[in-house]
């Protein structure tokens, strides 16, 4: 599908911030977060369709464990770190380039994961929904959805205009950051610094509070929604790291109806808030 470029079309992007984004500790936490999420999710098989699969952490994480996991990603660059990353661990994976909004599976997965706020990336914010569809659709039965990313509630309390960091080969990111249309976006300039050179990247993403993500899941027909402070399953609230939801999609009952079907006239009242 033909479609406008947005900031994430821009490999360069994915390959300035590298090693910002996913520095080795982060990998390194990678078996506790799996061990984690699993023990929140209780996915019923062993199938798992990881959205936005990135460089591969949670995907080989998982393969390690026998799971039958379906990485999906568009950025190229990130597809090859994550195909590097299974070679060298020796586990089978299926990669999949392909934009969320576009790859569905029908009833193909047990689990569904959308991990490190790789969700609300588009300008039509419209898209959410229908990425969210595309992961109803792609579950099985009774299959269960986790997305975790930053909610609304935290950034409100510890927002900062600017911030910056360094990273160990000596370069430095500094980041701005602007709230914009209504506290419903999030605005952000990253200067990465190296070698006397410099690099501005800009780019913006939809903002979710716990109360809204939970509404845009059950106008997709999810149902049982569940929300977390973390992967550990911890309260969610204004102090909470990390807004994580879990939501599942209700097993066909013995008349045929499922509640996504029941509920049809509210779920188009929310889909078109």
């Amino acid at each position: 599908m033909s479609r406008r470029r947005e900031w994430f079309d821009d490999e360069r992007f994915w390959r300035d911030t590298y090693d910002f984004m996913f520095p080795p500790e982060r990998f390194e936490a990678a078996p506790a977060e799996v061990s984690a999420l699993l023990k929140l999710a209780k996915p019923r098989g062993k199938a798992v369709l990881d959205l936005c699969s990135g460089p591969g952490r949670a995907s080989v994480e998982l393969a390690k464990r026998g799971y039958r996991v379906t990485g999906v990603d568009r950025t190229r660059f990130l597809m090859g770190k994550a195909r590097a990353r299974a070679k060298a661990a020796r586990v089978k994976v299926e990669w999949v380039e392909s934009d969320m909004r576009d790859f569905a599976r029908p009833a193909a997965f047990d689990l569904a994961l959308s991990l490190f706020t790789s969700f609300g990336y588009f300008d039509d914010k419209s898209e959410d929904l229908l990425v969210l569809r595309n992961v109803f659709a792609s579950l099985r039965p009774g299959g269960v959805f986790v997305i975790e990313r930053t909610g609304k509630e935290r950034l409100a309390r510890i927002f900062q205009p600017t911030t910056s960091q360094r990273v160990p080969d000596g370069g430095w990111l500094v980041e701005r950051h602007e709230i914009f249309d209504d506290w419903t976006r999030i605005r952000n300039e990253w200067v990465v610094i190296r070698g006397g050179k410099s690099r501005i990247f800009r780019f913006h993403h939809t903002l979710y509070s716990g109360q809204e993500l939970r509404d845009r899941l059950e106008a997709a027909g999810f149902a049982d929604v569940k929300l977390y402070g973390s992967l550990a399953g911890d309260a969610y609230g204004v102090n909470a790291a990390r807004l994580v939801a879990v939501a599942r999609k209700e097993r066909q009952r013995s008349g045929g109806t499922s509640r996504a079907r029941r509920s049809g006239g509210r779920t188009s009242r929310l889909a078109n808030r």
